[in-house]
């Protein structure tokens, strides 16, 4: 993170490890030697580990009712070929998932695809094929759906294409039947 003294204007660049997950940190300026206190304020889409867990995310949570919004007409599995979602890494490491219908939600026991991966909300993203590609949608889940390493609330899919959840890595493919 880049910051300035404030006594003297001096830029200083401060290292994400220095915080140690504290909101404020205090650094003395090599140009003036006085000391500066940053207060670091996080976005609000960054992923806060919370110890323990609140019960709505914990496994055995009493709600686990799923309300979707209807789907879309456009949604549709391509027609001579399959969908096929592979784990790259994570609890679920080798698994291959080929989808049977063009909305499905990812997610621990109880989803349309379960993986056994901790990190995972039960209802952690959902999957839209549009016959050539795939919208994918974070369902609030606790700790993100990430897509080239940003965290975000839905992306576009394609053929090869990889994204996260939890610990595992996804990759989308579209294979001939």
């Amino acid at each position: 993170m880049k910051t300035a003294c404030i006594h003297c204007g001096a830029e200083h660049w401060l290292r994400d490890v220095e915080f140690g997950g504290h909101s404020k940190v205090q650094f003395k300026c090599s140009k003036c030697a006085k000391t500066t206190i940053v207060e670091i304020k996080r976005p609000t889409d960054s992923t806060v580990v919370m110890t323990p867990l609140p019960s709505f995310a914990r496994g055995a949570a009493a709600s686990s009712h799923l309300d979707l919004p209807p789907p879309d007409r456009g949604l549709q599995l391509p027609a001579n070929k399959k969908v096929v979602l592979s784990i790259l890494s994570g609890p679920s490491k080798g698994e291959s998932h080929t989808l049977s219908k063009p909305r499905v939600v990812l997610g621990r026991k109880g989803a349309d695809v379960a993986l056994s991966d901790p990190e995972i909300s039960r209802h952690h993203c959902l999957l839209e094929v549009r016959d050539t590609y795939i919208n994918v949608k974070d369902m609030d889940s606790t700790n993100g759906t990430f897509y080239e390493e940003e965290r975000v609330r839905a992306a576009m899919l394609r053929d090869g294409t990889e994204f996260r959840i939890g610990g595992s890595l996804i990759r989308v493919n579209f294979q001939g039947k």
